[in-house]
């Protein structure tokens, strides 16, 4: 009995460790999503955090709605590719341990 709480003990540590490795990988990708044709750039990371924002000059004096409008969808942009990047790191990490996922 003891030892396939052990083995389980054993498992559960090793994710705990993995998820943390997943962690730090996802903070250390940068990704750069673009907009408007190139005049509105997203850094952000792997684990969604946006690091910068630029605006060209040629938006910056336009329509307001439609520079609203093109920020939040090249923010979105920029949300699903740290998604997917997230998601691929996450299976990775859980195939080594969890086989099948």
């Amino acid at each position: 009995m003891f030892g396939k709480l052990g083995d389980m003990m054993g498992k559960l540590q090793e994710m705990k460790q993995r998820a943390d490795e997943v962690k730090a990988t996802l903070a250390a990708i940068k990704l750069t999503a673009e907009g408007a044709g190139g005049d509105i750039k997203i850094g952000i990371t792997g684990d969604r955090k946006v690091l910068s924002l630029q605006i060209s000059d040629a938006l910056q004096h336009g329509n307001k709605q439609e520079l609203e409008a093109q920020l939040l969808a090249t923010i979105n942009k920029a949300l699903v590719a740290a998604e997917k990047v997230n998601e691929e790191e996450m299976k990775k990490a859980a195939g080594g341990i969890l086989p099948g996922l």
